[in-house]
């Protein structure tokens, strides 16, 4: 079986021009699984319509405005943004490389622009943007020389598989504690829920998803994943009715109920359609950064960016793929160029639509897991996306507790690749163990990704088995060294 091959496979009956351009039956699926997918892969991203205004529109730049350019926040304007950059890049993934992988807005990269470069002296939200359009200029470059291909190719097999568990460790973890089920106890790291306990309707809501998702799971009911957060949504909507457990925080941000719904209050009683503010689209200065904090300091902050965007999605798209086995006769990523490209083509379209750096998500395992292998999944996804324009409360509906839980169980099913890692060939195991564990423990997939390429290299080096490195991999482990000791530089060199 091969993707890359745009002649339908035979059949008893005529496919259809969706099935034939997508190769749906190709690829094991069917029209049915990938709406199941594309909507479970919307469910489990779509806090990101809620969170990213609360990460790029409620900060102020060095001149003291916001995104958009007002003196107050205008979140409600950063979501429809958000909403509509997302819908049109999903489907746009979905068309160009045919491939199940969602694209929003870059939590870790929205977080950077907003407390790293805005805040910069002279630095203005629309220059900001200006840099993300650069960035993802240069990766549609690098894509259509071939270097981000060829970089993606050198890396080795194991490295790969690692990546993927990696992930897997890191998005259980980003569910759990989206779920409020693990926390940051400030001082002391991680603890279990509040306090060391686990208490609270919101938690149990979302322990009632998981254990459901488990079980049926485990006897293999079709839609599980789907019917999880659907079951929980239901749940959460009846206990909040009846007992008005209200949110955890209050719009400033400050925690009022340690027991109550962390972002979306699960509440029928909203107001359904909304008029959308797209004000924000466009707002961005190509140059601009240039002449606020000067050549070299852009540089860098673009060269930031780059690096993490570009190995960020790396990251994603092995685990999507190695989550439903989305592979060529050649054990490759079909349209791995293409999905490139759109993704490069996203980054570039999240700067211009004042959304920040816009990339592939890896809640797309999600939607795969139930389903969806391929870009079918993603037309689903974003026309939801699209529909939340209007329909904001839809995507407020789902609370953050029933979503969270199939995180957990993704990350389950990406863990179980671990086997393919031969851990006796200690050169090889030992980068991998470095991949797989600074994920979750750095709370970054870039960073786990450059532990692992340093440490292959550097084993490789110093025993002496130059040769058996792709020259590739000491250009990317260099990088990544800079990389890690870029913001020092930046310090030094008055950009920070």
């Amino acid at each position: 079986m091969t993707a890359q091959n745009d002649t339908a496979p035979s059949s008893s009956r005529p496919l259809g021009v969706l099935d034939r351009y997508f190769h749906i039956t190709e690829r094991g699926s069917t029209l049915g699984r990938e709406m199941r997918g594309g909507l479970a892969t919307f469910f489990a991203m779509s806090y990101i319509i809620v969170l990213n205004p609360l990460i790029i529109g409620a900060a102020e730049d060095s001149t003291g405005h916001y995104l958009g350019g007002g003196t107050e926040p205008n979140l409600p304007a950063v979501a429809a943004a958000t909403s509509l950059i997302s819908g049109l890049l999903t489907i746009l993934m979905g068309i160009i490389g045919k491939f199940p992988m969602a694209v929003s807005s870059s939590l870790g990269l929205s977080a950077f622009v907003t407390y790293g470069i805005v805040v910069l002296p002279g630095m203005t939200w629309a220059d900001a943007m200006g840099l993300v359009v650069i960035e993802g200029f240069i990766l549609l470059i690098l894509v259509l020389t071939g270097f981000r291909s060829a970089i993606f190719n050198a890396v080795p097999s194991p490295l790969k598989v690692a990546i993927s568990v990696g992930i897997g460790l890191f998005i259980a973890l980003i569910g759990m504690m989206n779920a409020g089920f693990i926390q940051n106890s400030g001082g002391a790291g991680l603890e279990l829920g509040v306090g060391g306990f686990v208490f609270g309707w919101p938690l149990l809501i979302f322990l009632v998803a998981l254990f459901a998702l488990f079980v049926m799971w485990s006897a293999d009911v079709r839609g599980a994943i789907l019917y999880s957060i659907i079951t929980a949504t239901v749940l959460a909507i009846t206990i909040e009715s009846l007992l008005t457990v209200g949110p955890r925080t209050d719009d400033d941000g400050e925690v009022v109920n340690e027991y109550g719904w962390d972002l979306n209050v699960p509440t029928l009683d909203q107001d359904w359609i909304t008029a959308p503010d797209l004000g924000l689209l466009g707002e961005f200065n190509l140059l601009g950064s240039w002449e606020s904090v000067g050549l070299v300091a852009a540089t860098l902050l673009i060269f930031t960016l780059l690096l993490a965007n570009f190995f960020d999605l790396l990251g994603t798209m092995v685990g999507v793929s190695n989550t439903g086995d989305i592979k060529d006769e050649q054990g490759e990523i079909p349209y791995s160029r293409r999905i490139m490209v759109a993704d490069a083509l996203g980054t570039m379209g999240g700067g211009a639509g004042g959304t920040s750096v816009n990339s592939g998500f890896i809640e797309s395992t999600v939607g795969v897991g139930d389903g969806a292998r391929t870009g079918f999944a993603n037309v689903i996804t974003g026309l939801l996306f699209l529909a939340t324009i209007v329909l904001a409360p839809l995507a407020a509906l789902v609370p953050t507790e029933a979503a969270s839980a199939t995180l957990v169980l993704v990350g389950f099913l990406m863990m179980q690749q671990i086997t393919r890692i031969d851990w006796k060939d200690v050169e090889i195991a030992i980068p991998a163990f470095m991949t797989l564990v600074m994920m979750p423990f750095s709370y970054s997939i870039t960073n786990g990704i450059g532990a692992g390429f340093v440490t292959y290299v550097l084993i490789k080096v110093l025993r002496g088995k130059f040769r058996e490195v792709h020259p590739l991999m000491y250009v990317t482990a260099a990088l990544f060294v800079l990389y890690f000791v870029s913001g020092p530089i930046q310090d030094a060199l008055g950009v920070s």
